[in-house]
Parts: C-alpha cells; sequence; structure tokens
C-alpha cells in the first residue's frame, strides 16, 4: 500500500478506502464476511473523472465547439484510456482478485484496471477533497492529451463517409446485448452494412460501443 501512495503522491488518512478501491468484487465474493469491493466507489470515480476532464478541457480549449469536446473527453475517459492509466501506476499488482480472475490474467484485464481506476480517484476524493482528486486524474489526463497520446478520431464518422461513396449502402448500429447493474452497464453494438455484420464493440455506453464497433468495421476494412 505504501509504494502505491508513493506511486500515486497521495498519502490516506483512512487505508481502508484504498483497500475497498482495490477489492474486486470477485475477492469479496470469494472471503464473504462483509468485505466491500470496489463497485460502489467506481460508480462515484466515474463521475469525478467526468466532470475533472470536462472542466479541464473546457478551459484548454476555449475554441473548441461543444461536439468536439465531447468527442475528445469520450476518448480521453474511454476504457482504453483509463486502463493504459493504471498501468502506468502498476494498478494491476495491487489488486485484490478471486482465484477465477486470477488464473485468467485478471490483473491486467482492461476492465478491471479501469474499474480500479475509477475507485482508485473516488477514493482520494472521499479522503482528500476534490482538489486532490482533480490532481490525481490530471497528472495523467494532461499528459495524454499534451502527448496526443489518445486517438482523438471520430470513427462513426469516418466510417459513414466511406459508406457514403456507395449510395446503395447504409449502416446502422444494432444494441445486441446489454449487462451489469444500472450505474455500471456494459452494453454490445453491431454494425450493419446493409444485413452484414461488420463490426462489434463494447461500451459503458451505447455511444462508446457505437465507436468500438466503427473502429473494428474500419480496422477490417484496412482503414
Amino acid at each position: 500500500m505504501k509504494k502505491l501512495e508513493e506511486k500515486i503522491e497521495y498519502t490516506f488518512k483512512d487505508k481502508c478506502l484504498l483497500t475497498q478501491a482495490l477489492t474486486h468484487s470477485s475477492y469479496a465474493n470469494e472471503k464473504q464476511g462483509g468485505i466491500k469491493c470496489n463497485e460502489r466507489l467506481e460508480f462515484l470515480g466515474d463521475a469525478v473523472i467526468s466532470i475533472v476532464s470536462a472542466q479541464y478541457l473546457y478551459e484548454s480549449f476555449p475554441d473548441m465547439p461543444e461536439g468536439d469536446l465531447s468527442k475528445l473527453r469520450s476518448s480521453l475517459v474511454c476504457t482504453r484510456s483509463l486502463s493504459d492509466f493504471a498501468r502506468q501506476i502498476d494498478l494491476g499488482s495491487y489488486m485484490l482478485l478471486g482465484k477465477g480472475e486470477l488464473n485468467t490474467g485478471g490483473r491486467d484485464r482492461d476492465s478491471i484496471l479501469e474499474d480500479a481506476f475509477e475507485a482508485l480517484t473516488a477514493a482520494i476524493y472521499l479522503d482528500g477533497g476534490m482538489e486532490c482528486a482533480k490532481k490525481h486524474v490530471l497528472r495523467f489526463l494532461s499528459e495524454a492529451v499534451n502527448t496526443h497520446h489518445i486517438n482523438f478520431k471520430d470513427y462513426k464518422t469516418t466510417l459513414q463517409e466511406v459508406i457514403q461513396k456507395n449510395p446503395d449502402q447504409s449502416i446502422t448500429y444494432v444494441v445486441s446485448g446489454e449487462s451489469g447493474p444500472d450505474h455500471n452497464k456494459r452494453f454490445e453494438v453491431e454494425v450493419h452494412l446493409n444485413s452484414n455484420v461488420i463490426g462489434k464493440g463494447v461500451g459503458k455506453s451505447k455511444k462508446q460501443a457505437e465507436q468500438e464497433a466503427a473502429k473494428e468495421a474500419l480496422s477490417l476494412m484496412g482503414i
């Protein structure tokens, strides 16, 4: 725990918050005995990251239209981005995971790392307030923006432009599945070219899943 605190440059007053942030539901379910997992913290952390990133982009890009700000923020706080932030501090090594998750590579799974980063952010927020949480998030976010580490491409628009070259073809996005509790939904989306599935995507929102589906479709097209 001390090593992790050194990495994130924050020392917890309430160590229990840090422990909870690192406790995956698989571990809590195995141990039982009232151990709290990080799902509720993850819910709160998602909101904290959202407001911090929105304010940062609003102030950093005063001339950027609302639509572009939304696309940029979506790219910065997507699963791939947040899991990369978690890897920068080796967060997976500190996670408390059940045996099943441990045996199937849970320490390096994007979804688990994303959730852990969100939970850690919430724990810092509860322990030290918004300024501490903001400093933690911006440490990763500002570097990602400044180095263009994140791909800000709007895959749906690009795919639409490609398909429009053939007037007799059209694309539609279909939700093929939903999972998870209301506060942490996972959406599965297929993108159809006429009646054929040309890409699939998963995300925390339908829009994110659609972007991932369009991205896969473009990749399969070699674009």
